[in-house]
Order: C-alpha cells, then sequence, then structure tokens
C-alpha cells in the first residue's frame, strides 16, 4: 500500500474539516450530534430543542426566508418582522414617490392602518427530514444517468406530495446537499400579506453606500421593520383588509444588555451559496472568468447609471435597487479575487487536492471509486470555460438592455401572431400588463439608451467574433458601423420605451410587435445562447458527477465527523463569539463601533456620508436613554466570528440564552474569498447592534410604540 504525505494529509484535515468553534453553516437536525458541547464550552446556555424542535416551538420559528433572498425574525407577537434595510430595499423603492420617498426620507406607520402592502413573502420553516436513504434506494437499479435522473425526479415528486398531502398551506421540496451525496426533504408555510412599517431614511440604512459596502469599521444602521398578516384562523392568505397581523408560534426576545468581547453568539438564517469544497480549477475559473467578466460589465454599467441617478432625483429613485443590486456583487468580486491571491487559496487548494490524490491512490476500492474525480472536474471546467465566458458577457450586457428585456416579455404575444391567432395574442398581452405598468415605473428611457450603448460596445470588445448575434451585422451594414446611430434608431422607433406606445400599439396594430427593432434585438440574442447553453450543460453533466465523487471521498476521508454541506438557501445555524481582529501588522480593529463614528465620518459634500440633522441633535445631546453602553457611548454595530454569507443578510444575531442582540448584514473586506474558505483570524460578521436599532426606531423615528409589543429584556 502507498504511504501516504503526512504533512499534506495534515494540511487537507485542517482545511476542510471546521475544528474551530466559528466555522460552518449547521444543519438544524444535527446540532445535538455534531455541535452542542463545543457550544455549551463557548458558553450556549440552551439546548439542541431550543434552535429545533418540530413538536414544539423553537427558535427556528421565529427566522424566516424573507422575500426570497434574505432572512428576517419574527420580533413580537403580532407578527412584527425585523430585517435589513438593503434587504427591504427594493419594496420601499416601489413604494416610493418622488413626493414621497421612503427610500431618502424614511418612514414609519404610526398605526396598522398606515402599513403598507410591500408585495413580499416570507417563508417558515416547518421541519427538516433527512430522505437520503429513500432516493438511494429509489435510484439504486438506475444503469445510466438518464435513468438515474428520471428515478430521482419520481421519488421526489412522491416524498414531496406525501408530506403535504391534506395539508392545503404547507410546501415540500427535497433539497440536495454535499453534491447529491445525501437528500433532505424540507416542509415550509408562505404568507404573502407582508406590509411594510418602517425604516430609517437611506442616510441611516445606507450610511457609507458603496464606500463602506463590505468594510469594517461600519456605522450603518442596515434595518428596516415589516409585520406579517395573516386571516382570521392565522393561515396565509392574499392581501386583503380584512386580515390580521400573524399570531406566530414563537418571537424572539430582545436584549439591551450588550455585548463584550468573546461573548457567544449564535446566527441562525438562509445562507444562499457558498463553495467550501471547490476545487483549484473551479476557483480559477471563478476569478478568472466569472469575477473578471463581472467586474468589468458591471462596472461600464454602474458608471452610465450612477451618472444620471446624481444629475436627476426620479432617476435616482428608479435605479437605486437596480443600482445597489448590482454594486453589491461587483464589489464582492473585486474583493474575493484581491482575498484569494494575497491569501494564496488557490495554491493551499492543489496542497489539498494532492493530499486527496494520495489517498485514493493508497486503496484500489478508493481508487476505483474516486480516481476519476478530480480529473472529471477539471475536464468539465475546461470544457465550459469558452462558452461560459461568452454566456457571463451576454448576461451582463446585452441582458441588462432594458428596452429589449421588456420586449421580450411578448414573445408568446408574437408566437401567436406569427400563428394568425390575434384573438389569443391580445388576451396573453392582457395578461402582462400589469407586470408593464410596474416596469415602466422604475424606468428611464434616456438612461436605457446610454446603458445600450455601452453594453454593445461592451460586448463587441470581448467576445470573439463568431459569438456576435446578428444585431452587429445590422449596425454594420445598415448604420455604417456605428453602435450610437443604430441605438438612436432603436429607441426611436420602437414601442418598447413607453408604456402608452405599447398600449397604442396593442389595439390599433399589434403585428407591429413582430417588426419591432426592440422585438427584433431580443430574438437575435437566442441563436447565440442557445448552442452555448448546451455546451455548458453538456459539460456541466461531467463536472455534477465528479464533484458528487469528490465530495463522496472527502466524507469518507473523514469518516463522516464534522462536515457540513455547502450554503443552499436552507436555514443553517452558525456559532461564534463577539472578537475584534487585526488585518494587518500594528493594525486592530476593535469589535464595537458608536454614534462618535458617524459624526467622524460625516461629510455633507459627499451623498454616501451625509448625516441627518435630527441624528447630529440627538448626538449632541447625548439623547441616548437606555439604548446607550456603560460607557456612554451609543453603539451602533459590532461583530462576530461568525460564518455567513450571501442570503443570511437580516440574520438574528443571539447570544448564549438565545436573546436578539443584532442583526447580520455584511462580511468584511479582508477575507472576500470568505464563500470559497474560512479564515477564523480574518472572517466577521458585521451586525447592527439591537441597541441601535431600537434607538432609531424611538428616539429618532418618534415609533416608540413599536416598542410596546416586542419582549425586551435588561
Amino acid at each position: 500500500m502507498k504511504k501516504i504525505s503526512l504533512l499534506l494529509l495534515l494540511s487537507f484535515t485542517l482545511s476542510v474539516t471546521p475544528v474551530l468553534a466559528d466555522e460552518g453553516m449547521w444543519l438544524l437536525p444535527l446540532i445535538e450530534k455534531l455541535n452542542s458541547k463545543k457550544m455549551k464550552e463557548l458558553g450556549f446556555k440552551l439546548t439542541a430543542k431550543d434552535i429545533y424542535d418540530i413538536n414544539n416551538s423553537s427558535l427556528k420559528d421565529a427566522v424566516v426566508h424573507f422575500g426570497g433572498g434574505c432572512t428576517a425574525e419574527i420580533i413580537s407577537n403580532e407578527g412584527l418582522v425585523l430585517t435589513n434595510h438593503h434587504c427591504g430595499y427594493g419594496a420601499i423603492q416601489k413604494l416610493s414617490t418622488v413626493e414621497h420617498d421612503y427610500l431618502q426620507d424614511g418612514y414609519w406607520a404610526m398605526n396598522r392602518e398606515q402599513e403598507l402592502p410591500a408585495g413580499l413573502t416570507v417563508t417558515f420553516l416547518e421541519s427538516f427530514t433527512d430522505v437520503t436513504a429513500q432516493i438511494n434506494n429509489a435510484t439504486a437499479a438506475a444503469k445510466t444517468p438518464g435513468e438515474r435522473m428520471e428515478a430521482l425526479r419520481k421519488i421526489t415528486s412522491e416524498l414531496e406530495t406525501k408530506a403535504v398531502e391534506g395539508k392545503k398551506y404547507l410546501e415540500a421540496k427535497v433539497s440536495s446537499f454535499f453534491s447529491g451525496n445525501s437528500y433532505y426533504l424540507i416542509v415550509t408555510k408562505t404568507f404573502s400579506d407582508v406590509r411594510f412599517v418602517g425604516a430609517p431614511p437611506s442616510s441611516i440604512g445606507k450610511f457609507g453606500y458603496d464606500t463602506d459596502n463590505w468594510v469594517w469599521p461600519r456605522h450603518t444602521g442596515d434595518f428596516s421593520i415589516f409585520r406579517v398578516y395573516a386571516d382570521k384562523d392565522n393561515n396565509p392568505a392574499p392581501y386583503s383588509k380584512d386580515n390580521v397581523p400573524y399570531k406566530p408560534k414563537k418571537s424572539l426576545t430582545i436584549s439591551l444588555k450588550g455585548i463584550q468581547p468573546n461573548d457567544f453568539s449564535m446566527v441562525i438564517g438562509y445562507p444562499g451559496r457558498t463553495y467550501r469544497y471547490m476545487t483549484s480549477f473551479e476557483l480559477e475559473e471563478r476569478t478568472d472568468v466569472l469575477n473578471a467578466v463581472r467586474i468589468h460589465a458591471r462596472g461600464v454599467r454602474q458608471d452610465v447609471l450612477q451618472e444620471d441617478m446624481l444629475a436627476d432625483p426620479k432617476v435616482r429613485l428608479q435605479y437605486s435597487s437596480k443600482f445597489a443590486s448590482s454594486s453589491n456583487y461587483w464589489k464582492n468580486s473585486i474583493g474575493m479575487n484581491q482575498a484569494v491571491a494575497r491569501l494564496k487559496v488557490k495554491e493551499r487548494r492543489i496542497e489539498e487536492e494532492k493530499a486527496f490524490t494520495e489517498w485514493v491512490n493508497a486503496d484500489p476500492a478508493r481508487v476505483e471509486k474516486y480516481g476519476k474525480a478530480l480529473e472529471q472536474i477539471k475536464k468539465a471546467v475546461e470544457m465550459r470555460k469558452d462558452p461560459q465566458y461568452t454566456y457571463l458577457y451576454l448576461n451582463e450586457t446585452l441582458a441588462n438592455i432594458e428596452i429589449s428585456s421588456i420586449a421580450a416579455q411578448y414573445k408568446d404575444v408574437a408566437a401567436s401572431l406569427e400563428k394568425g391567432n390575434k384573438e389569443e395574442a391580445i388576451k396573453l398581452a392582457q395578461q402582462l400588463d400589469g407586470r408593464v405598468r410596474n416596469f415602466f415605473v422604475n424606468y428611464n428611457a434616456p438612461t436605457d439608451k446610454k446603458v445600450a450603448i455601452a453594453m454593445l460596445k461592451v460586448y463587441k470588445e470581448k467576445v470573439k467574433k463568431e459569438n456576435l448575434p446578428a444585431v452587429y451585422n445590422t449596425i454594420d451594414t445598415q448604420f455604417g458601423g456605428s453602435i450610437e446611430n443604430y441605438v438612436n434608431d432603436l429607441f426611436e422607433k420602437s414601442i418598447f420605451c413607453d408604456y402608452a406606445k405599447i398600449q397604442a400599439t396593442l389595439q390599433s396594430s399589434p403585428e407591429q410587435i413582430l417588426t419591432d427593432p426592440a422585438f427584433q434585438l431580443f430574438k437575435t440574442f437566442a441563436p447565440v445562447a442557445l448552442p452555448i447553453q448546451r455546451k455548458i450543460m453538456h459539460s456541466n453533466a461531467l463536472f455534477n458527477e465528479g464533484q458528487k465523487a469528490y465530495i463522496a471521498g472527502l466524507i469518507e476521508m473523514k469518516q463522516g465527523k464534522d462536515m457540513y454541506p455547502d450554503a443552499n438557501s436552507t436555514m443553517r445555524m452558525t456559532y461564534g463569539q463577539v472578537k475584534s481582529y487585526s488585518p494587518k501588522d500594528a493594525v486592530v480593529y476593535d469589535y464595537v463601533t458608536t454614534l462618535d463614528g458617524v459624526m467622524e465620518k460625516e461629510d455633507p459634500n459627499n451623498w454616501e456620508f451625509v448625516v441627518p440633522a435630527k441624528l447630529k441633535e440627538l448626538y449632541k445631546a447625548r439623547d441616548y436613554g437606555q439604548y446607550a453602553m456603560p460607557n456612554g457611548k451609543l453603539p451602533v454595530a459590532f461583530i462576530t466570528t461568525n460564518d455567513i454569507t450571501g442570503g443570511n443578510s437580516g440574520s438574528p444575531v443571539l447570544n448564549a440564552k438565545g436573546e436578539l442582540i443584532g442583526t447580520a448584514f455584511d462580511g468584511n473586506w479582508e477575507a472576500m474569498s470568505g464563500d470559497i474558505v474560512f479564515e477564523p483570524q480574518l472572517q466577521r460578521c458585521i451586525n447592527v447592534d439591537i441597541r441601535y436599532t431600537l434607538f432609531i426606531i424611538d428616539k429618532f423615528g418618534g415609533a416608540g410604540h413599536l416598542l410596546k409589543e416586542m419582549n425586551i429584556v435588561k
């Protein structure tokens, strides 16, 4: 038997195993088995059942998946919901007008009648059940990938149907973990009547904007308040004036005690996606393809948007949410690439793969099961490199030309018209009306025209000639190669830059849609995109096979101990401590920031760092009430070692007693490679201190009535 390199194996073991208390996004049903002992050593006062219990109320019943992409928590027995300002941003923006700009000015409902329908959902977790054995039994006889997929589809459907049979308000979904090596059946309940209750102005909720995004020290009051409504029987129901505040199984107790260094902290939420078992091949693909494309394309588009947003308050309101959504992961990509290089993540991955290969080669049985895994992953990544690059540029540039995006909504209308079925086409168009009307609320044609010119240029500059859509031939033959002239003609002749024009055309001559230049632009994308998608799907089939075998090998190598699956938007728990950190030599960042820091950063000439007059008055008077720290200062944010990622935004940060002490909202710049590898000395979770949240609601917002329905302890 071949001798395994002890040094390589040790390096591998330390890297992939969450031996430190802070690392890991843990599955709730496994807390008792995997985490309870260490949590208690760190000071945790509760039990695993206090976190997750399907028979009795537990902390998981107070945590919700908010809007499909964030996390939130129930903070009163009347359905009050706390999340991040940036999680509510899109809904607040849609509710705003230039005359009533809730993003800019903030908003506080002073009674239930003033709580505004937000068009959002919250989803509660009912249960989380391991169904790996059932899945494996049902797929064991499959001889080909196709047969396995069909067997998997069938058993998945059966499990999901049976789980909610006779249960009107529940939904079930089977989710894959460890790249298909285990499966859980997740049962949920979703409420769609969610109303906006309040939020601070953006000068507090987004203080620091892009400059401070992903950065510590942080001074942002990143929170917003909503309320869940239900029917008279406390069940989910569409919005109705007859609905009443939801009575939750569990709401969180809020602690004003505050935090100290090394205090226990726990975060429960819905982390979106991590890649902790990513190979060196995938890492190179991430930095050199996905991140590189995102950085360049979004940077160009954001420059165009920001110029118009700063010049016109209406455009700023229309594009605030779009800009924020784009810039968040644009900056994340920049930081990730820098961190991966600085922390030598790729080199570490290569060493881990060497150790894995030596372990595999030491046993013929392991060679049979796992010997091809890394080579399959490498080959798949190489196969999809060029098509992935092109497809990403297509999505990041041409797909962001809004005039063609709204034209694309009418593809089924156009298909009916081509068949001569005008009546069906009109019916389909009428079904689109609400969506299209909402689109134009946040659309500015002059801005989109500038974006179109910029994006058409970027795509042409960055993509091979054979992958250029036919629109570029039109530009060359009909407009002398001038993208500007083509775009000017496009916006002059198309109906899809104006809602009224669309409606008038549908009433008079809907057939014009077929020849509309924006619809024609959209149609040129598919002949490029579809063959590329097929190539990517083909390579992904090989990749999935290799990845499943690789992770199965890791599990066997570690003998099933202390491993957590990558995040996949399912509820997870992470535990750690309140802790400062040193980002570089001779520099130490403290664990808490205060209102003093807000005033130090104030710059009335920089829109990112404007401080509201009332906040300055409260600061000058030191009117902090019960929310001040023992030293008399007002806390704003604090950091912990909790392991989080995108999707955890809005997650409750809990103390050793399970009491709410803050709301997670960001990670830190020095550890932007955190989705790939956890850096215990550097990685920090940035949280709004609950005392600052309550201070802003009470003292700044004048909405102290909301605190009366909360359970606040000192």
